[in-house]
């Protein structure tokens, strides 16, 4: 079970099961998973259908994974050549395009110099049209395997970065909930979405241009030192160390640069998302104008990043050109001394001319193909750091299925905390029967909810072991363990779709018989009737087409479809209002029935319902036995009833 969800799967809803299926493709009982938006879908004109119907003729199949998700963290390493060597074939297509259109590039440079000497200086017509007919056919196989290489690497980078946000996406599936309560969402969304663009960004077509280009200035520098070593020589020494200074500065330069940048942005992000998630709080309090000052020094941040780099491009693009430009000139200057003297003819100088030019040309091409590159590289790093980020619940190797549970847990002598030096239970040791419900009460902050996260496997334990039948829940797989643990957390979450969607989350297979009977033992009936179309009513975005209590409802039907062996309920009617939570717990009595149950209880009205009491308080378990047993001692307990009690009929 998830906190997030109220349930991970039940038997047979496991990984692989066609949970997700892609926008494509119908889910249970043949209805279309298209319907899974925001809004109602209102149906395809007719004078559209035939046009519609022709695109999704050719809309690509995404079939189910190769593997099924794996709890196995990420061991994989992420380097450009890893994104690009997983389709040989398209990058084999792609290098060979990248070759033959820098060797045809260089062609015309050739063809000019005989154009000159043996056709315009000899008087050769013949020699003319050929040059200009060999230029012309040049130019159209450029164009060729031009073409080839952009299908090949826009292919290539499509399925490196299609494969990469699934890696990613499947290890944020797989880190624990310390790194979502500790990581801004905001900066998660942008290791998914703008740093993985700018790898796109690179790969696509910024990666063959920077092989184009450096071959181009390889090859030139081959056929320059052909022409007169001396003079290549000559101007290359005047042009290549000052240009080596100066891209080693841009290099560290830049380092800071987009790392600062890729920062930045994420701050944007986050921003951008906890002031949409908040807006009805900005809005209730007038804070809107605060918010936007807020933003807009958020956005200044960045504005300052790109700032910075923007005046480190300035230095390094000029200083190319002008380099490239004292390097002509030397070599007009010695060029034509040398035509002057006969030792050079006037095509071979001209050619020297295009190809220095062509030398250079590059460069300031590189200029901005490596300013995307450091953008890619330190969108490279910030990717490389989560998906090196390990979970801390993990699932031992020789981890084993746990078998069918009784429902019997243990706590022996748990000691755990968020921050390891300010522990939140200390030595905690509790036994629970088969079947036996439990209300953990106690003050804000005693422990209860993380009693029941331990229980749940959201979290492991500093010391100790939490055993179910026997077994220690780290030597058995998460997936047998969540299919038999569910958990209804105090703020449930509703996805996008339908109401039938999210009853069924953790079964996405589950019958309709079944959903129905959970929608009947939870008391939804009401909601379903009442709903324009039924199950299949989309839910706004988060569930906020429904009230607070349906909500609470609707995870205990999500609840119910998994059929765990053992149920974890957070303080489940906390928000509620009287109405509702009368509602919601009949539905919990209902849920529970032959199960084992921790209630975490901020209203005692639910703690007397249960078989046994524990009191968390002060790092662990103060009190514990039934509710008249502890009114009756006069203890915690029974001075927090007393209170509860009196506020109650006030």
């Amino acid at each position: 079970m998830s906190m997030f969800g109220g349930g991970f799967g039940g038997p047979g809803g496991g990984p692989g099961s066609g949970a997700v299926g892609g926008l494509g493709g119908t889910g249970a009982g043949g209805r279309d998973r298209r319907q899974g938006t925001s809004t109602p879908f209102a149906g395809i004109p007719e004078e559209l259908a035939a046009g519609v119907a022709t695109l999704e003729s050719r809309e690509p199949v995404h079939p189910e994974p190769d593997e099924p998700f794996s709890q196995t963290p990420d061991s994989g390493r992420l380097t450009l050549w890893s994104l690009l060597s997983g389709r040989p074939g398209l990058l084999v297509a792609a290098a060979f395009a990248v070759l033959l259109e820098a060797l045809l590039l260089q062609s015309g440079p050739y063809l000019v110099q005989i154009g000159i000497d043996h056709g315009i200086v000899a008087r050769e017509v013949p020699w003319l049209i050929f040059a200009a007919v060999a230029f012309l056919v040049s130019v159209i196989l450029t164009a060729v395997a031009s073409g080839v290489r952009i299908r090949a690497s826009g292919r290539l980078s499509a399925y490196a970065t299609r494969d990469l946000r699934v890696r990613v996406f499947a290890h944020l599936q797989r880190l624990s909930l310390d790194f979502y309560t500790t990581e801004k969402a905001g900066v998660t969304m942008t290791r998914m979405t703008s740093d993985v663009e700018a790898l796109q960004h690179l790969l696509s077509e910024g990666f063959a241009q920077f092989l184009i280009h450096g071959l181009t200035m390889v090859v030139v520098t081959g056929v320059l030192i052909h022409y007169d070593a001396t003079l290549a020589a000559i101007t290359l020494l005047l042009v290549i160390p000052p240009l080596l200074v100066l891209s080693l500065w841009f290099r560290k330069a830049a380092d800071v640069g987009y790392n600062r940048q890729r920062d930045t942005i994420a701050a944007l992000f986050t921003h951008l998302s906890e002031s949409l998630y908040g807006v009805r709080v900005i809005t209730a309090h007038n804070q809107r104008e605060r918010s936007i000052v807020e933003h807009r020094e958020v956005v200044g941040g960045y504005r300052d990043a790109n700032d910075h780099t923007g005046r480190i491009n300035a230095v390094y693009g000029p200083g190319t050109s002008v380099i490239g430009l004292l390097g002509l000139a030397a070599l007009l200057l010695i060029g034509g001394r040398m035509v002057l003297n006969g030792t050079l003819t006037i095509g071979e100088l001209t050619a020297f001319v295009l190809y220095l030019n062509a030398f250079f040309q590059p460069v300031q091409q590189l200029v901005q193909l490596y300013t995307n590159y450091q953008q890619a590289r330190a969108a490279l790093g910030k990717l490389r750091g989560l998906l090196h980020t390990s979970p801390a619940v993990r699932e031992k190797p020789d981890a084993v299925p746990m078998p069918p549970a009784q429902g019997a847990i243990e706590l022996q002598k748990i000691t755990f905390g968020y921050d390891e030096t300010r522990p939140v239970l200390r030595d905690v040791s509790l036994r629970i029967a088969p079947g036996e419900t439990i209300a953990c009460v106690g003050p804000t902050g005693a422990g209860k909810s993380t009693l029941a996260k331990l229980v749940a496997r959201l979290y492991d334990p500093d010391q100790g072991a939490v055993l179910i039948d026997g077994h220690d829940l780290r030597d058995v797989t998460l997936d047998s363990l969540h299919r038999q643990v569910g958990v209804v957390p105090q703020e449930p979450f509703l996805f996008a779709g339908t109401l039938r969607d999210n009853i069924a989350f953790a079964r996405p297979d589950a019958s309709e018989a079944l959903v129905d009977a959970a929608v009947d033992a939870v008391g939804l009936r009401d909601l379903v009737d009442r709903s324009p179309d039924g199950l299949d009513t989309i839910l706004h975005e988060r569930g906020q087409s429904v009230s607070s209590g349906e909500r609470q409802l609707i995870a205990l039907a999500r609840v119910f479809v998994a059929e765990p062996r053992v149920v974890v309920l957070d303080e489940a009617t906390s928000s509620l209002d009287l109405r509702s939570e009368l509602r919601v717990e009949a539905a919990i009595q209902r849920l529970l029935e032959g199960r084992t149950a921790i209630l975490v209880a901020h209203r005692l009205s639910t703690a007397r319902r249960a078989d046994r009491v524990i009191v968390v308080d002060d790092g662990g378990i103060a009190e514990q036995g039934t509710h008249e047993e502890l009114v009756t001692a006069g203890g915690h307990y029974a001075a927090m009833y007393a209170t509860w009690e009196s506020h109650t009929r006030g």
